[in-house]
């Protein structure tokens, strides 16, 4: 039986790796801490049972013939840890395992047909998985929202897209993959060219757009740009019919997702708002984060899309939820990167040398493909954007904005919204957030 979790791969099986575990199978008793290594979440045999009270998969190891019941919290998607991993690894039976896992994983991608488990043809609504927080309030994610490429089940509903821009494309891209009818509009018309090349359809405006389409995503930069979008001349306002969907995936604060639900709702649409974690990378391999809050059946009838889109979703109940986590998660991001700058140009003033600092951080605690990939940027003068420096610095705006409106203190985020100000005003806006870097040697 195929599994899936949080990550995804054309051959239809996860490849994970697993870090210290306890082997519960043909193996007695604790074995103690292994090193990381490749697996494949397979089915037990049917004499085996699984461990009470544990939530667990059961795991074949790549290059060995062990196997054993691992603890969810102890698995990596394979692809977004296997270069680090490999940076921590040097053996040689390591390295085997690795290459018998791209053996595997080309061989199986030459298969014309993935079987999918019933489990995975089920609505949405009968895969979430529900939990109450300490609010009270009920945070819904998707347990199985995972897609695997090219096995998706397209909606037969018609789909808009309003907005081209770094993140925009690589999501239109993606579903037009998975086999979605995709209607699209972008402000500079000229970016739709290569989408109708790959089979999209063209909108001439905003309104024309949602009263072509079952379910309208929309995916600008601002506040203002998304308010425009909906009230502006020809905007998606005077599209909404009764029943149309209207999806917002801007990062906006909670105010303006209030203000759009209110004016979608009043001519009879439905209205989710759907801000997305990660960059024009994570876009383009459809791994985003989806963040999903407002009229739950129109995050369950945006399922395929943001399987196609996403490597896992959760809805958080009523809108304006979602903005409001990810203007705290992007605070974090953007408080985190200027203080990684900050920490290479201190190196740098005391005579460190910048590659050994990176080389020792990314075998600490705070080691990641975000750190790796921004400070490897940094130290190549590479700023190409994967997202903006202007709108990292637009989101610790608006996240210091619902502090004061909480009346909780954002000091952190205050103080890195200050030197991101900064390299604004060296010209560094259209630049990769990385680049607060240069805010700091000048």
């Amino acid at each position: 039986m195929v599994v899936f979790l949080n990550d995804s791969l054309h051959t239809g099986e996860n490849v994970r790796y697993q870090s210290e575990f306890k082997c519960l199978s043909h193996f007695r008793g604790k074995l103690g801490r292994y090193p990381p290594w490749p697996g494949k979440i397979v089915s037990p045999p049917k004499d085996l049972k699984k461990p009470r009270g544990k939530k667990c998969h059961f795991v074949k190891f790549f290059g060995t013939e062990d196997h054993a019941w691992i603890k969810v919290e102890q698995l990596k998607p394979y692809h977004a840890h296997k270069e680090e991993m490999i940076k921590i690894n040097k053996g040689k039976r390591f390295q085997q395992a690795v290459d018998a896992v791209e053996d595997f994983l080309k061989k199986a991608k030459g298969k014309e047909q993935v079987r999918l488990p019933a489990s995975s043809m089920e609505p949405i609504s009968k895969r979430l998985k529900i939990i109450e927080e300490d609010t009270g309030s009920t945070s819904i994610q998707a347990a199985d929202s995972t897609a695997v490429n090219g096995s998706i089940t397209p909606t037969d509903k018609r789909i808009g897209f309003l907005g081209l821009g770094l993140m925009g494309s690589g999501i239109v891209s993606n579903l037009l993959k998975m086999g979605h009818v995709v209607t699209v509009w972008n402000r500079t018309a000229e970016k739709c060219d290569l989408f109708i090349q790959e089979g999209a359809r063209l909108g001439r405006t905003p309104a024309e757009v949602v009263s072509m389409c079952d379910i309208t995503f929309s995916c600008v930069s601002d506040p203002k740009a998304a308010r425009d979008l909906v009230l502006g001349p020809s905007g998606v306002l005077q599209g909404i019919r009764p029943g149309k969907c209207y999806v917002e995936m801007s990062t906006v604060d909670p105010e303006t997702i209030t203000e759009l639900s209110q004016v979608i709702t009043s001519r009879g649409g439905r209205f989710l708002e759907a801000p997305v974690a990660g960059s024009q990378q994570l876009s383009n391999d459809g791994m985003l984060v989806i963040l999903a809050a407002g009229d739950r059946t129109v995050y369950e009838d945006c399922s395929s899309c943001f399987q196609a889109m996403g490597k896992t979703s959760f809805f958080l109940g009523e809108a304006g939820n979602a903005a409001r986590m990810m203007l705290i998660l992007n605070m974090v991001q953007g408080s985190f990167m200027a203080t990684i700058a900050e920490g290479l140009t201190l190196a740098q003033a005391t005579g460190q040398s910048q590659q050994t600092f990176l080389d020792i951080l990314c075998q600490g605690q705070m080691a990641s493909t975000f750190v790796d990939q921004k400070c490897q940027n940094i130290l190549q003068g590479n700023f190409k954007p994967d997202y903006y420096l202007k709108h990292i610095q637009k989101d610790l705006r608006l996240a210091i904005s619902m502090g004061d409106m909480a009346n909780h203190p954002t000091p952190m985020a205050a103080a890195a919204n200050e030197v991101y100000k900064r390299a604004k005003a060296l010209d560094q806006s259209d630049n990769d957030m990385s680049a607060v870097y240069r805010a700091y040697i000048h």
